[in-house]
């Protein structure tokens, strides 16, 4: 599958240099469609509609954005496909336009990748925006240092979240997610309605770096890789490497497993 751009339900033919200043200020979402299925539809939904009322002081209705994105994967060759919808606007009093991006789906990260931790807390993090200068940055920093991804803390010296996942972490029956500011990730929501779906118990609360080897597991999530297990995570202090763990492993699968997929 080749690439397809549609703007507001219209297929682009190319990019105007006007669109691409208009894009920088913005937010999007982005899914992994599966048979025309996605899990969490409706907080996709409402993450475009909330965030374009945050910017621009209008909404986007569930209806307009199910109607550009069935369009655009009605032109798809496949009904597996991966799919951004970036949310603009190109003027203040102009209504928010849709830019719907399909293109091949992409298969969950194949190794447990060494995170490489960095001071850096994001601006707006509540927001998934479309300033991602630093996390593009911040990842290619621990490439070149021989590490696989970045990993962020804040001022305090806590976990809050990596470049483009959320991350837990598991002790025995426990899952646990950074208290901090961090991207509210729609399949980070999702896993955990999972989990109290099968009443596991979870947590919320403070992780400092100090506290990474009382660990059991790590865990990336985003809609790539609802749980991508963690190998090691190397901090201005040392290195904490886990090993698998089968326990957490598969009580998060079968937590994402326990939310339905819903059909676009």
């Amino acid at each position: 599958m080749t690439e397809n751009l549609e703007l507001n339900g219209v297929p682009l033919e190319s990019v105007p240099p006007a669109l691409l200043r208009a894009i920088n200020y913005g937010h999007f979402t982005s899914m992994q469609i599966r048979d025309r299925q996605v899990r969490g539809l409706a907080r996709h939904l409402e993450r475009l509609d909330r965030s374009s009322q945050e910017l621009f002081a209008r909404g986007v209705s569930a209806d307009r954005i199910l109607s550009v994105l069935r369009t655009a994967l009605d032109r798809a060759p496949s009904p597996d496909a991966s799919v951004r919808i970036n949310a603009f606007s190109r003027g203040r009093d102009l209504d928010v336009d849709l830019l719907v991006t399909v293109s091949d789906p992409i298969e969950p990260t194949p190794t447990a990748p060494r995170l490489l931790a960095f001071d850096h807390e994001r601006p707006v993090p509540h927001l998934k925006h479309t300033g991602t200068f630093s996390l593009t940055y911040y990842g290619r920093q621990a490439n070149l240092a021989g590490y696989d991804d970045a990993l962020f803390f804040d001022r305090s010296g806590n976990v809050s979240e990596a470049a483009i996942w959320n991350i837990c972490f598991a002790t025995g029956d426990r899952i646990v997610w950074p208290d901090a500011a961090v991207l509210p990730g729609i399949t980070m929501l999702t896993l955990q309605a999972g989990l109290d779906t099968l009443a596991v118990a979870r947590e919320t609360i403070p992780v400092p770096l100090t506290t990474l080897a009382g660990y059991d597991a790590a865990y990336l999530t985003n809609s790539i890789d609802p749980a991508l297990p963690v190998a090691s995570i190397t901090t201005p202090t040392g290195t904490t490497t886990y090993a698998p763990h089968t326990p957490s492993a598969d009580l998060i699968a079968k937590a994402y497993a326990t939310i339905p997929l819903d059909p676009i």
